[in-house]
């Protein structure tokens, strides 16, 4: 008995230079300028660009008189493509390493509390185990790190999935919880009191994550369930060794996991002021793109993380015997 086949897509036609167009018009906004960046005639990128509508059966982008526009269509297949020839790119990395006798390379992307912690332990670990792997870490807020994942310039993410779009292309396990302290320098105003509260801290200058990330909407909201406004005197960074070094050298505050500044807290150079700031951020943990098989060297950093992540955090309460 026959079976109808289930129609194609056609985007299975596209080549690779519909991918490269594609991402060359979503970045430049203008069809001149991607078939410049492409090494194209204007006329072939446009006849290129109709073709893929065609075989796709949309419109992929707008055009106005500034230029083009992606539609929704259009900023799927920008994503889906990014993360396509980030994968050949890889795949041609991967067979260099192999035909050089390495075992390819880890690209990282991690929050800042595991990136002091746990990936460093992890990636000597792995280094000591297997010293031909090239491990590259970067260091970011959780969003633009998976959106890197996403595009396929990442291979694993220590951090939260703050948004459902591409949720469902992703792997989440979840290591540890993040509470926050807040941390001062040795000998700050602040710092010998038995207690303090959500108001003495209110004009004190502060260094806060960027106005976009998830933690400073958190701790804004705090100051905001107290009665009380924000903190105006601001310095606004991402950065762990411009926090720490404002921090050792000013009245500044900041909000932070204590595993981050264990060291200077261990040597009495930074202490942890006596308030229940009742910040929390969800879990974070190993994130993955779900259709991507890890290469070795990606498999045995995984493994690393997760042995390591057993190591020196606790285990998860829904984690525990008996769950």
């Amino acid at each position: 008995m026959m079976h109808a086949s289930a129609p194609r897509s056609g985007a299975s036609r596209l080549k690779t230079r519909h991918l490269a167009l594609l991402l060359h018009l979503h970045d430049h906004g203008s069809v001149l300028r991607a078939a410049e960046a492409a090494n194209m005639t204007q006329p072939a990128a446009s006849k290129l660009l109709a073709e893929m509508e065609s075989l796709l059966g949309v419109s992929l982008f707008e055009r106005h008189a500034r230029g083009v526009e992606p539609t929704a269509f259009g900023l799927t297949m920008v994503r889906r493509a990014r993360a396509a020839l980030a994968e050949i790119e890889r795949a041609g990395e991967e067979i260099v390493a192999l035909r050089e006798g390495r075992l390819g390379k880890v690209a990282i992307g991690t929050v800042v509390n595991p990136g002091t912690t746990l990936v460093p332990q992890a990636v000597a670990a792995m280094k000591r185990a297997y010293p031909g792997i090239l491990v590259e870490v970067e260091m970011d807020y959780s969003r633009p790190l998976v959106a890197r994942l996403l595009d396929g310039q990442l291979d694993i993410v220590i951090g939260r999935i703050m948004d459902p779009e591409g949720a469902a292309d992703l792997e989440f396990e979840p290591l540890a919880d993040e509470p926050h302290a807040v941390i001062v320098r040795a000998g700050h105003p602040l710092a010998g009191r038995d207690h303090v509260a959500h108001a003495d801290l209110q004009d004190h200058g502060w260094i806060m994550p960027p106005a976009a990330s998830v933690l400073r909407t958190r701790l804004d909201a705090v100051f905001h369930q107290h009665g009380l406004r924000s903190p105006q005197n601001l310095v606004e960074t991402a950065s762990l060794p411009v926090i720490i070094h404002l921090l050792r050298h000013s009245d500044l505050l900041a909000a932070l996991p204590t595993e981050c500044v264990a060291p200077y807290l261990q040597t009495a150079q930074m202490q942890v002021l006596p308030i229940e700031l009742d910040v929390r951020m969800e879990y974070f943990g190993i994130i993955r793109r779900r259709d991507r098989a890890p290469a070795p060297g990606v498999a045995h950093m995984l493994q690393t993380l997760r042995e390591t992540a057993r190591r020196i955090y606790p285990p998860l309460p829904e984690l525990r015997a008996g769950a």
